[in-house]
């Protein structure tokens, strides 16, 4: 008897064990559970920690509230200036309310899919009403926010709230950047030869200048020379007859001594003249007289 009461017992334990970890369950830190019951939602638990349901009755769904990524392939734009780009962008989203998300969607596969459809018609809308600059290099901030509110707008819809849109990256086709790099090259090719035929002509009339201002110079320096020169003459001839004109022997004697000085150098002493030539003529008499002159 005994034996079939502590069975019994037994096994209405094990039942109250089995209704109690049905009666349970857990939402993690990174989780919020929607508590369905024959597929309807009765019961929400967006704090973490331990929860109850119905056992058997009551189904749990899990949706994460992290912030999620949304990574979306490069898609050719149209700009308003009519030039093609292959824009790379990506998004980030959380789910605002659950039981939207949960009845729209259901998934965050399928959230994922909706929202690349979302950005790309955002892109195509916003990018396609601004030009090649603003895109690449002028309003790109701005252009990013555009892009994120229509996404807010439309992903409310489906219990989404757009975190962030970032394009990666927005440039031409790989075509179109090859002609437009030979195009920027060539350009610039032109515009150096431009700047150093530019730089060329200034050297040549730099040098051209330069040369003239030497020739000048020159000139205006011989001519300043020859004048010193011609002064400093004219005054050496003032200053020799000045001496002449006070003692015209003692001259004639010095003259012919540096005559002597300049005809007898040594090694070269031959001389080939009169013994009574007026040169000869202090050699014949110490007072510098001719030799045909009376004493």
């Amino acid at each position: 008897m005994s034996r079939g009461i502590g069975g019994v017992l037994a096994v209405l334990a094990a039942i109250a064990l089995v209704v109690a970890y049905g009666a349970l369950f857990t939402v993690h830190q990174n989780q919020q559970a929607i508590v369905l019951r024959f597929g309807e939602p009765v019961k929400f638990a967006f704090e973490p920690g331990l929860q109850t349901k119905i056992p058997f009755v009551d189904g749990v769904v899990y949706i994460d509230k992290r912030i999620l990524d949304l990574e979306n392939p490069a898609q050719e734009v149209i700009a308003s200036d009519q030039k093609r780009l292959v824009v790379d962008a990506f998004a980030r989203y959380k789910v605002s309310d659950p039981l939207r998300f949960y009845q729209t969607l259901g998934s965050v596969e399928r959230a994922n899919s909706q929202l690349a459809t979302l950005l790309n018609s955002a892109l195509r809308r916003v990018l396609g009403e601004a030009s090649f600059i603003q895109i690449v290099r002028d309003e790109r901030e701005n252009l990013m926010g555009k892009i994120r509110e229509q996404m807010t707008r439309e992903g409310e819809n489906f219990g989404i709230a757009v975190v962030d849109v970032r394009i990666r990256r927005a440039d031409l086709p790989d075509a179109n950047s090859q002609a437009v790099f030979q195009r920027m090259q060539t350009q610039i090719q032109r515009e150096a030869a431009e700047i150093r035929a530019g730089g060329n002509q200034l050297a040549q009339t730099i040098r051209a200048k330069a040369d003239r201002e030497v020739t000048v110079t020159v000139a205006e320096a011989q001519s300043r020379g020859e004048q010193i020169r011609g002064e400093g003459d004219a005054m050496r001839n003032k200053i020799f007859a000045d001496a002449y004109n006070q003692d015209r022997d003692f001259f004639a004697f010095y003259r012919s001594m540096l005559a002597y000085e300049q005809a007898m150098k040594r090694g070269d002493t031959t001389l080939l003249l009169s013994p009574d030539s007026d040169f000869m003529r202090y050699f014949n008499d110490a007072s510098g007289k001719p030799a045909s002159a009376p004493r």
